[in-house]
C-alpha cells in the first residue's frame, strides 16, 4: 500500500512539472506572438539615433523598416526595398536583434542586438554598446 500511495506521489510530482513546464512554454509564446504582432503590424521609421551622444537621425532619412513574422525585415528607402536582412526578439531578455548582409551606413549601425529600455505599441527605444561606442535608436510605427 505505502509503494502504490509513493508512487501515486512521485507520478503526480512529474505530471505538475511538466504541466508547469508546458505553462512556462506557454507564456514564452504569448510574449513571443504579442512582440510578433506588435512589430509586424506597419512600417516603422527611426526617429532618433544617437552614436556617443552624436545625433545622426538625418542619415535614416527616407527609410522604413518591414518586420515580418518569419523574421525577415525590410530596409526601405523612399518606397524601394533596398535591402531585406533579419531580425530575432528575445522577450525575456528584452532584446532585438538585426542583422542586414553586405551594407554600409547607415544600415550597418543598426547590426546587432540591441536592448530595449521603453516601448510600447507605436514605439521602440533601445540601446547598443560596441566596444566604447553606444547607439540609441528610437523606432516609432507609421
Amino acid at each position: 500500500m505505502t509503494l502504490i500511495c509513493n508512487m501515486k506521489r512521485i507520478f503526480i510530482i512529474i505530471l505538475s512539472l511538466i504541466i508547469l513546464a508546458g505553462c512556462k512554454k506557454a507564456v514564452h509564446n504569448a510574449q513571443e506572438d504579442l512582440i510578433l504582432d506588435a512589430m509586424t503590424n506597419g512600417q516603422w521609421v527611426i526617429t532618433s539615433f544617437t552614436t556617443n551622444g552624436t545625433d545622426i537621425t538625418a542619415d535614416f532619412s527616407g527609410y522604413k523598416f518591414q518586420y515580418y513574422r518569419n523574421y525577415n525585415v525590410d530596409a526601405i528607402k523612399n518606397g524601394t526595398i533596398e535591402k531585406t536582412g533579419s531580425w530575432q526578439p528575445d522577450a525575456a531578455a528584452m532584446n532585438i536583434s538585426a542583422s542586414f548582409s553586405n551594407v554600409v551606413n547607415p544600415l550597418v549601425l543598426i547590426n546587432g542586438t540591441w536592448h530595449i529600455t521603453d516601448n510600447s505599441w507605436s514605439y521602440v527605444i533601445a540601446t547598443m554598446t560596441v566596444g566604447t561606442e553606444v547607439r540609441t535608436l528610437r523606432l516609432d510605427k507609421q
